[in-house]
């Protein structure tokens, strides 16, 4: 069986279960507009195909089919992760989607959508990498370097399952974007990047063997759109991500993006 079908086995059966039920008909929002923010470093959920330069991948499938059903117009908008949940909160963006790891603090300053997927917690490594094989061999490799984003899930897995717990530690990198810690690991800046099983899977399905997961899951988390406090958006997309389940719409993007896209070609 092949690296991306089981994934896609395996994704199958962590997504989030549908609703019992749902309401036939959706909401209607008139035609509005929804400015969705994104960060374009994370395939495929969204990034930029380097063969036509244009924003593809899952999120933005699902959120077109979302609003359509809901029938309102998305503007479709870039930024940092760093600054991603703050600038939703602060109500510059109406949705933002990356990815995003439904965490409590999180909710203390916006509103996430129910879960679209759930994925895990995986370490990305140089395909020729023979060091190390899993997490305590690579916390006794005393020489290697972890990539991170601050702030994120990644960063506080290396932070507390792979290293010792201290956010200090100089075997931290911090890197702004995703795509640049795996741009630092195959320049050899770092020898780990943590990721989760939805981006480094495309990471290394695009490497041409550049790349590879090594060891086990390290964590499993659910992924949700996020919102500005108290949105009206929240139920309706809710409602819809419903919808997407129920109607096999959610099996057709993981199909499509996980079983029969290959990127690079």
């Amino acid at each position: 069986m092949t690296l991306r079908r089981s994934f896609l086995l395996g994704l199958a059966a962590l997504i989030v279960a549908p609703f019992a039920s749902h309401a036939a008909e959706l909401p209607d929002l008139g035609g509005r507009k929804v400015v969705v923010v994104t960060e374009n470093a994370y395939p495929p959920l969204q990034f930029v195909d380097p063969k036509t330069g244009k924003q593809i991948g899952w999120e933005y499938d699902a959120m077109d089919d979302i609003a359509k059903r809901l029938n309102f117009k998305v503007e479709y908008q870039n930024t940092s992760w760093d600054a991603m949940i703050q600038a939703v909160s602060d109500g510059q963006y109406n949705i933002g989607m990356t990815g995003i790891t439904i965490k409590d603090d999180r909710k203390e300053k916006v509103d996430f959508s129910d879960p679209y997927m759930r994925s895990q917690q995986l370490m990305l490594v140089r395909g020729d990498e023979s060091r190390f094989t899993d997490a305590k061999t690579f916390k006794a490799l005393e020489s290697g370097l972890v990539g991170a984003q601050p702030g994120t899930s990644p960063f506080y897995t290396a932070v507390y399952e792979v290293l010792d717990g201290n956010e200090q530690n100089p075997r931290i990198k911090l890197f702004e974007t995703f795509g640049a810690t795996v741009q630092a690991l195959k320049a050899g800046d770092v020898d780990l990047v943590l990721t989760d099983s939805t981006a480094g899977k495309g990471y290394v399905d695009a490497s041409n063997g550049a790349l590879k997961i090594v060891g086990e899951p390290l964590g499993t988390e659910d992924f949700g759109f996020i919102f500005p406090k108290g949105s009206d958006l929240v139920a309706p997309v809710n409602a819809a991500i419903a919808a997407m389940k129920a109607d096999g719409t959610m099996d057709a993007l993981n199909k499509k993006w996980f079983l029969d896209y290959k990127m690079g070609q």
